[in-house]
């Protein structure tokens, strides 16, 4: 070995030396042997029968994924419910479009579909995705092209009840076009209340194993530009997951948590050593920190938007944070299912 390269050798490994002991303590801190005595199951504040169902799933062994997709599956399924899978509210257009994301623990696999069409139940496609194919997210109509090679049926899912909305909003866009909204005030009022309106339901468990599984499905924002894809399709956005830490999902303003993929961090924050909710909050504050447009911010500077966050690790440990006060989540254990306050940064002003 000529004098150059032994020496290039020499402080490489030298460098090693001082960098490895820290990687390897954070490895370290990954592989904690804890498990919890009793699964536990976080849902948003739209999730008290999906962390109920899951739960009943895993205390009879069923795989943690399989568990909180069938949980979700009854918020799809639910035409009352206007901001998740049938009876969601639609695009600009009229078309209602659908995201999910699923991510499993034990093989730290994922899948996704985003602004699939005409599929009540994205989630189940999303699975799919991450078990049929060598991809992890499909989109518009290869995925629903997808969807249907594997026996789904195409379904309209614009309800009576999210049509009306949707009219409605395309009525009193513009009163210079000609469009006239119906004269019917008592359906105005109904309908007012859901112009703009964000929903998703996310949902993440662990088992007595100490295996994680999370996902995430919505219908987006309603009345946005057709194609438009949020964070909960996205892995590291929407959900994330890793079965030596821990899982995380998001619900709230996507654009922001796409611009941070502040699940992930979250699931990073655990890692070094915080608990899940001062991980929720840490990655609260990012997003505030890192939210700078004005037409982003209200008259005293902050965020004039909420993103939440809900998070387990892999001891069993819950924790749920929100930029503004206010929210609340479900969360199933040993003591049972029941909706609790979220920490948060600020307080919402009366």
């Amino acid at each position: 070995m000529k004098r150059r390269d032994f020496l290039k050798t020499s402080v490489a490994a030298g460098m090693g030396l001082s960098l490895f002991p820290k990687v390897e303590g954070i490895l370290a801190q990954e592989t904690s042997t804890i498990k919890p005595a009793h699964p536990v199951v976080i849902s948003s504040a739209n999730g008290e029968r999906a962390v109920k169902r899951a739960m009943k799933f895993l205390q009879n062994g069923t795989d943690p994924l399989d568990a909180v997709i069938s949980g979700v599956n009854i918020v799809e399924d639910d035409p009352d419910d206007i901001t998740v899978g049938y009876g969601g509210l639609p695009n600009e257009e009229g078309e209602v479009e659908l995201d999910s994301c699923v991510m499993h623990g034990p093989t730290h696999n994922a899948g996704a579909v985003a602004a699939i069409q005409k599929i009540k139940n994205p989630s189940k496609v999303a699975k799919l995705v991450m078990e049929r194919t060598d991809h992890v997210l499909l989109v518009g109509q290869g995925a629903l092209r997808f969807a249907k090679a594997h026996g789904f049926k195409e379904e309209d899912l614009l309800t009576e009840r999210s049509r009306k909305i949707w009219l409605y909003w395309k009525e009193t866009l513009n009163k210079e076009d000609d469009w006239f909204p119906s004269q019917l005030n008592d359906l105005d009022e109904e309908v007012k209340k859901y112009f703009h309106l964000g929903g998703t339901i996310n949902c993440c468990a662990v088992n007595t194993n100490g295996d994680l599984a999370g996902v995430t499905t919505t219908s987006g924002l309603s009345f946005k530009i057709p194609g438009r894809v949020g964070d909960s399709p996205i892995i590291g956005a929407g959900l994330y997951v890793d079965n030596q830490v821990g899982a995380a999902g998001s619900t709230g303003r996507g654009e922001a948590n796409l611009k941070n993929l502040a699940s992930f961090m979250v699931v990073e924050f655990m890692r070094n050593g915080k608990s899940p909710v001062d991980a929720c909050l840490a990655a609260c504050q990012r997003i505030v920190d890192h939210t700078i447009l004005p037409a982003l911010l209200n008259e005293d500077g902050r965020p004039n938007f909420n993103v939440k966050f809900y998070a387990i690790n892999k001891k069993g440990d819950y924790g749920s944070a929100a930029i503004y006060s206010g929210g609340t989540f479900w969360i199933a254990d040993a003591k049972g299912a029941r909706l609790e306050e979220m920490a948060y940064i600020f307080k919402k002003s009366e």
